[in-house]
């Protein structure tokens, strides 16, 4: 017969206790996943998978905040050609109202002489060959009228279909940049979520770049680790007088800029225009090789173009890095580089 031994007293307590501890930490810190297999739990994410969450949103909201920049541009553009093409209309229709003004004073002109031979109108004339003549006027003048009309009704059902292609284009262009916005805000939710879970398993504050963004040592002349031409060096020096200011989602200035929004803005001042989004600017001008930097070219990062910042010599750049971080210098090997340009 079995012997039935009887359990010794507390013998299976460490491993109770700890299976009560393990299903605590899973019931506060894991998904529902862990609920339905607590057996094979994953740990919470730690501070740095968290932190490099962060970074990866950061760069899907600055791509979607450029695309979104982008299909507005050329929502602003198309919107200015149809209001050209509306105001072309519009000359036209008021030539077309002269014209036909004038058209209908030769109409009541000729009904009110119509009871007039013309051989009593020629003997009652002052000068009969400027009668004849002034008649072959008012002939030729009604054709060239004629013609104008023909004209004008030609131009006027081009600029009609132009005008309706404008605006169907203008209407789906609205669409999409009411998409991209949409998609923007998704993300951008999505990050503040991380944001706050980062600063919730670390008891830290955004960062704000603050001392980054303080001119001091940075703030000096240009380096000579390239040659900088006058309008480079205007670029560079109103890229420093930027320092500081917030990034902003869209934003090019004065009081706030995104990245692109700032290079467009420091390169404005030196008057040379540049597109709006990173996607534009890094075909807007030509190509240069990351060791043939100049100060003033345009630096771009990451596979997918989505950031860009003023290189300022000596392997350092003035660009705005991301909402909590203001337009600060930083190196430009903080980031993969994608490319440069130089616009002049």
């Amino acid at each position: 017969m079995a012997l039935h031994r009887k359990p010794r007293p507390g013998r299976f307590r460490p491993r109770t206790v700890a299976g009560v501890a393990t299903g605590a930490a899973v019931s506060v810190t894991a998904s529902v996943t862990a609920l339905a297999a607590p057996a094979h739990a994953a740990p919470p994410p730690s501070a740095a998978q968290i932190r490099s969450q962060v970074d990866g949103l950061y760069r899907e909201a600055e791509q979607a905040t450029q695309r979104y920049d982008g299909a507005r541009e050329q929502a602003d553009a198309l919107q200015q050609q149809v209001g050209r093409l509306q105001d072309e209309l519009a000359r036209k229709a008021a030539a077309i109202e002269a014209t036909r003004a004038r058209l209908g004073a030769l109409a009541a002109e000729q009904y009110r002489s119509s009871g007039l031979s013309t051989a009593l109108q020629l003997a009652l004339a002052d000068d009969p060959q400027q009668f004849l003549q002034r008649a072959g006027m008012l002939d030729q003048a009604g054709a060239i009228e004629q013609q104008a009309l023909q004209q004008y009704g030609q131009q006027r059902v081009a600029l009609d279909a132009q005008t309706a292609e404008a605006r169907s284009r203008l209407a789906e262009l609205t669409r999409h940049q009411q998409q991209l916005a949409a998609e923007r805000a998704t993300v951008q939710q999505k990050l503040a979520q991380a944001q706050a879970l980062l600063a919730e398993l670390t008891g830290t504050t955004p960062d704000t770049g603050a001392a980054a963004a303080t001119p001091g040592a940075d703030d000096a002349p240009l380096p000579a680790d390239g040659t900088a031409s006058a309008r480079a060096a205007a670029a560079i020096a109103f890229a420093r007088s930027q320092l500081g200011k917030p990034y902003v989602w869209g934003a090019t200035g004065p009081d706030a800029y995104d990245c692109s929004g700032l290079v467009q803005a420091a390169w404005q001042s030196a008057g040379v225009s540049l597109p709006r989004t990173t996607y534009a600017q890094i075909v807007a001008a030509p190509r240069v090789g990351r060791g043939q930097l100049h100060p003033g070219d345009l630096v771009f990062f990451y596979s997918g173009i989505s950031h860009v910042g003023l290189y300022a010599g000596n392997g350092r750049m003035i660009h705005a890095p991301r909402p909590g971080a203001p337009v600060r210098y930083e190196s430009v090997d903080a980031m993969p580089f994608a490319g440069a340009v130089r616009p002049a």
